[in-house]
Parts: C-alpha cells; structure tokens; sequence
C-alpha cells in the first residue's frame, strides 16, 4: 500500500477545515479544497472562517509552517477526504450531487493507489455509490486490482465530534473506519492514527455508514421523548425543567432536555436516511422525526397565542438562532424556522433578534422589514415578549432585573425570571 505524506480535504466546513488542521499539524501534508473563494483565502491567510473553540491556532500555525494550503482545485495526492454537506431532498431521500461533484474533481488526478476516505454523513452505501461513480468516471483503474488495473481505495470514516469542542474529540473519540475492501480499511486506519488517541475500529463500509446514522437517530428518538414531554407538561400546566429533573432522580433514568426543535447537519437530517432506507420498518425513528420537525410550530402557535392581545407596539425578544448554544452554525436551525415564521405572521411588530455569534441576519429573514439584529440586551429591554430559543452563555447570563414583568417563553430553561 501507498506511504500517505499529502492528504487532500475536499469541503473546508465545520469537519473538514478541523480535519485537514489537525493532519497538518501531524506531519502531513495538507491540500485543502473549496469551492468558495473566499474560504479559501481565508485559509491561505491562516483564519477560520466560522467560530469554532481552538482551530485558529491549528489553521494559523499550519499555514505558517507551510504544512496546510487551500485551493479551489482538486490536487494530486496520496490521500483524499471527502467532506461535503449531503442534505436531505423534498422526500426525505439523500442528495449525493455533492460528493459526485468531489468526485469529478478528484478522478482526473487520480493514479493508482490513492485513498479515498468519504467522511460526510452518508445514507447506506453511499460509499459504494462514491466507489462505482469513480470507477465510471475513471475506467482504467478498479477497486481491487481486476483486470491488471491499478486499484483505488476507497473507504468510510464518519466524523462524530460535537461543534463547540471539535478540536478536542478529533483527538480523543474512537473512529469507525470502514473499507470498501479490507486494505482499503487498514489505509484509512493507519490514516487516522497519525492524530487520533481514541480505538479505531474497523468494519465494512455500509455498517460504518449505518453507524452514524443509528447514532444520531439514538439521539433524535431520545430528544423528541423529552419534546413530546414538554408539549404535554405545557398543556397540563406542569413545570418540565422540575419534571425531568424530578425523574431524573431515578438511577436508570436519564431524560434529556427538550427545545424548540432538533437542529444541526447530523441529528435532523441522518434519521430520515435510515428512513429512506427502510421505510416500512423505521416506524419509531420516523415518528420522533415528525415530533421534533413538529416542535418549531408548536413554540411559534404559544408565541401568537401570548401576543393575541398585546398592543401592536409592543415587541417581541427573539434570542438564538444557532442550532446549539455557544457556535454560529445556522444549519437546519429550528430557531431560524420559528424566527421566519414569526416575521411572516406578525408583519405589524417590531422583532428583535439577538445572535451574538453572527454580524448579519442569515437570508431567511433578511427580506423582512420588521426584523432587526440586535444586542441580547438590546433585545430584552425593547421588547415586552421574549422568546429563549438558545441557551446561549450570555442568555443564561441575563440578570432577573432585566426580565422582570416580561413575558417570557423559554424553550431552553435557560433564564430565571
């Protein structure tokens, strides 16, 4: 098998500009690839384009030493990772036009020998579909050596590190690595090891594929208990914050805390893969996939219901729209959804949004003329209704005085008041 010195990340987001940090500052050589100019130049000039804990020192000393670069085009080298998002379509079913759009750039350079790691999030067999479209793209290689042509490895290694501490779990998680073939495994091990102190277990690829997804949906199944118990608790005028935590009491009981929904690139999108996959079967995993899609119209509803009959002139507090507390990332936030629908429904009110991650309102609700983007202070002295639907540090942080004699409707328990 091939020696790995250069290693090309094709996709610089929130995986793969950490993955491709963390190799350069293990001794490789690291290519990365994008195909928005302005990552790329921000790469090049050793930033990070995104708030994420700890990165800019690995992105900024790479850079400087000469070990980590970036482009628009796909390179040469002896390794590549493929880190693309792999969004969901209308019916629930994987778009993969992402990775074949990697793939295209990467068979041209291909020679033989190279290892080709997909570590986007991936419904069953995408890996093989990666493998096979490759092969169509390049018929004069194969995938094990048949027919006297020089073999390309082609392997699945989902990423499984929680934004806000990547740069630590990069380290310290075990990996799944899943090959095509079983070479094809052990090159992505040795791969991996180079950074990673965790186990890296090794299987096929469509159980590495199928393991990310289960855990994720394990998540999603356990979210929407603790969401469907929060929407029950409203209507029998029960505390759920004292609830859950009176329950949790319990030694094999373990709730988590519900929210305004389910957002982020993996826990909303990779249970409808298994879904897809098998849609009579995934009954459980589908329903608490419609409980948790259901959560951003309930807290929109109690929000309208709370306004019904406030004068017009008083406004309304929106603050968080990143999927989690603590980062900027806006994918498939349910704050985004309940923030849009609220500036559609309510065309008359003023709403403040706070975001202190973020310097400009994202394009869902840049077109409404009632919005602003404002400070969380800002936000909470203006309005007279104010809608939690981040736990962000400085929410928890708000003092009681500030909150006092507002209504408050916090979908996060993260404010006394």
């Amino acid at each position: 098998m091939r020696n790995i010195s250069t290693v090309a990340v094709v996709g610089l987001g929130y995986i793969g500009l950490p993955t491709a940090a963390i190799l350069a500052t293990n001794g490789l050589q690291v290519i990365g690839v994008d195909v928005n100019q302005r990552t790329v130049d921000a790469v090049n000039e050793g930033r990070v384009p995104f708030v994420e804990p700890d990165l800019g020192i690995h992105v900024a000393g790479a850079v400087s030493n000469g070990s980590l670069k970036a482009s628009t085009a796909t390179p040469a080298a002896d390794a590549f990772i493929v880190a693309v998002p792999t969004p969901f379509k209308e019916d629930h079913t994987a778009d993969l036009s992402y990775i074949e759009a990697a793939a295209r750039g990467i068979a041209p350079v291909l020679q033989g020998g190279e290892l080709i790691i997909l570590e986007s999030t991936s419904p069953p067999r995408a890996t093989h579909h990666l493998a096979d479209y490759l092969i169509h793209l390049r018929p004069d290689l194969s995938l094990d050596g048949s027919g006297g042509k020089p073999a390309i490895m082609l392997a699945h290694c989902p990423e499984r590190v929680l934004p806000g501490k990547v740069m630590i779990e990069l380290v310290t998680n075990d990996r799944i690595v899943g090959g095509i073939t079983p070479e094809a495994a052990e090159m992505a091990r040795d791969l991996y090891a180079t950074f990673c102190q965790g186990q890296i277990l090794i299987t096929d690829a469509v159980t590495a594929e199928m393991a990310k997804l289960v855990e994720n949906s394990y998540r999603d199944v356990n979210i929407a208990f603790a969401n469907e118990l929060s929407v029950i608790s409203d209507k029998l005028n029960i505390d759920v914050w004292e609830l859950i935590r009176l329950a949790n009491h319990h030694p094999r009981v373990n709730i988590l805390q519900p929210g305004p929904g389910v957002g982020g690139h993996c826990i909303a999108v990779d249970p409808w893969f298994i879904v897809a996959a098998a849609p009579d079967e995934a009954r459980l995993i589908r329903t608490a996939r419609e409980v948790n899609d259901a959560k951003p119209g309930w807290v929109y509803n109690k929000v309208i219901k709370e306004l019904a009959t406030l004068p017009i002139n008083i406004e309304l507090s929106v603050l968080g729209l990143a999927f989690k507390a603590n980062i900027d990332d806006l994918r498939e936030s349910p704050a985004i959804e309940i923030a849009a629908r609220l500036a559609n429904g309510l065309p008359g009110r003023r709403i403040n949004i706070a975001e202190p991650h973020v310097d400009q309102l994202p394009a869902q609700l840049a077109e409404y003329s009632n919005v602003a983007l404002t400070s969380i202070e800002d936000s909470v002295c203006r309005s007279g209704v104010v809608v939690v639907l981040v736990d962000h540090d400085q929410v928890k942080a708000l003092p009681a005085e500030l909150l006092s004699g507002k209504c408050i409707i916090d979908t996060r328990g993260a404010v006394d008041a």
